[in-house]
């Protein structure tokens, strides 16, 4: 089964992008596996709003394992399954807590071996930045080490807020050539396209 990693900084929206595609895709409970970077492995069944109570929040850092799920994707006439992995945020600084940094070695580790990553971006943020580069050093780190592969997205996250229209069109102009697309992972918005670019690599 091929594995879809979503990775992106702190407050990109990762864990609420991956509930709420479930749910886009028909899913209202889910098992998730949770695997820690000390190697310990943990399930447990949510609904969907559970799951949003308890992942989702404003803390950063509340994603330290990596979070695992399957979903079945229409393929053709039938299906295709895909193990769906939520990651722990990237920072641009080494961080102090020593949970935190184990975990974004974690994350770091899982882009070598996904089959697709799903980056996502806050455009917001990047619309309101005036650094003369739209992505981070983290971001932009990750954008050329996956571009190397095929199975490699953008999504440019919180497309409902002001100023992320013109973050989009800098993540257009600083990524060419990358698949990039709008989302609104709070509002499902452009999830049509991210399940046509998942299932083409299925």
């Amino acid at each position: 089964m091929k594995e879809c990693l979503v990775i992106g900084k702190t407050h990109a929206g990762k864990t609420l992008f991956a509930l709420n595609f479930a749910h886009y895709l028909g899913v209202t409970n889910l098992e998730i596996t949770f695997r820690h970077p000390n190697g310990l492995i943990a399930k447990k069944t949510y609904s969907l709003a559970a799951a949003r109570r308890e992942l989702v929040g404003p803390a950063p850092h509340m994603t330290r394992a990596l979070q695992s799920f399957v979903l079945d994707l229409p393929v053709g006439k039938g299906a295709k399954r895909c193990t769906f992995t939520d990651t722990s945020g990237l920072i641009d600084h080494i961080h102090a807590d020593v949970e935190v940094r184990r975990a974004i070695a974690q994350t770091l580790g899982a882009i070598r071996e996904a089959d697709l990553i799903l980056h996502l971006v806050d455009a917001a943020a990047v619309g309101r930045t005036d650094a003369p580069s739209a992505l981070g050093e983290v971001d932009y780190q990750v954008a050329q080490f996956a571009q190397l592969r095929s199975g490699y997205a953008v999504l440019a996250n919180k497309m409902d807020l002001p100023g992320a229209a013109g973050g989009l069109e800098r993540l257009k102009l600083e990524l060419p050539g990358h698949a990039v697309f709008p989302i609104s992972a709070l509002y499902k918005r452009g999830f049509r396209e991210v399940k046509g670019f998942v299932q083409r690599y299925l």
